[in-house]
């Protein structure tokens, strides 16, 4: 029970790798608040979904005071709601860039802006940040994915200095999954699953529950010397 009595959230909870890493901290002990724009639906008593749109700045403060009122403390923070809108630069539109910096950047910004300087005020903490393979090596047709996925690597280590300069125990990571077996690629046809598959030293597609793992020990004190860390796991992957 490596998360015994901590409160995480986890954005981007109701489905993919929020709902397996939500999952997985629940196995562990940890009292979860998964928040999709979408209420996220869970059987376990130990999960609690609520509906926001991380955006929405105001939101973000509202959901900060919900959970401390109830609560009384965050120990995790599971930044891992993001959208993609994929197109070559010539053919990508201004809303198509705009919505995606909106939630994959602004939206970490607005749930780290409140829970993060919480956790300075409190001494302890765990923020993980889930970016992407496309932040490490870029992908054709992904400007806007790629940007944000990077940018989390320069907020990451920033907010790692940041929040620990005064001596807080608040640690910063960005997880950077590969081609994972979510919803999304099932939709794939094979042939693509199986090139993707093919450029991993592994030579297979990561599972959900992988990345969850990674989020865990992250999250967990088997992690307490490691901040400002970006953690691969991608199989192996080069694009």
């Amino acid at each position: 029970m490596r998360l015994d009595g901590k409160v995480a959230v986890v954005t981007g909870g109701a489905k993919g790798l929020g709902k397996a890493i939500t999952l997985r901290f629940v196995e562990e002990g940890a009292k979860v608040i998964a928040v999709d724009l979408n209420l996220p639906e869970y059987d376990e008593e130990q999960v609690e979904g609520y509906a926001l749109d991380i955006t929405d700045r105001d939101g973000c403060k509202k959901l900060y005071d919900y959970i401390k009122d109830k609560y009384e403390k965050i120990d995790i923070l599971v930044n891992n709601a993001g959208i993609t809108k994929d197109a070559l630069l010539s053919k990508m539109t201004d809303d198509m860039w705009d919505s995606v910096i909106n939630v994959n950047l602004n939206g970490v910004y607005n749930m780290t802006k409140h829970i993060g300087t919480d956790m300075v005020t409190e001494g302890y903490g765990s923020i993980i940040n889930i970016a992407s393979v496309v932040g490490e090596f870029g992908n054709v047709g992904q400007s806007n994915y790629s940007a944000t996925k990077s940018a989390l690597y320069g907020l990451s280590k920033t907010w790692a200095k940041e929040f620990a300069r005064k001596g807080a125990n608040v640690r910063v990571n960005t997880i950077s999954p590969g081609y994972i077996m979510t919803d999304i690629l099932k939709t794939v046809p094979d042939d693509l699953l199986d090139k993707f598959a093919s450029m991993t030293m592994l030579k297979r597609l990561g599972q959900p529950e992988e990345i969850a793992n990674v989020a865990l020990f992250l999250a967990s004190d088997e992690a307490s010397y490691v901040t400002g860390h970006n953690l691969s796991a991608n199989g192996g992957m080069r694009l």
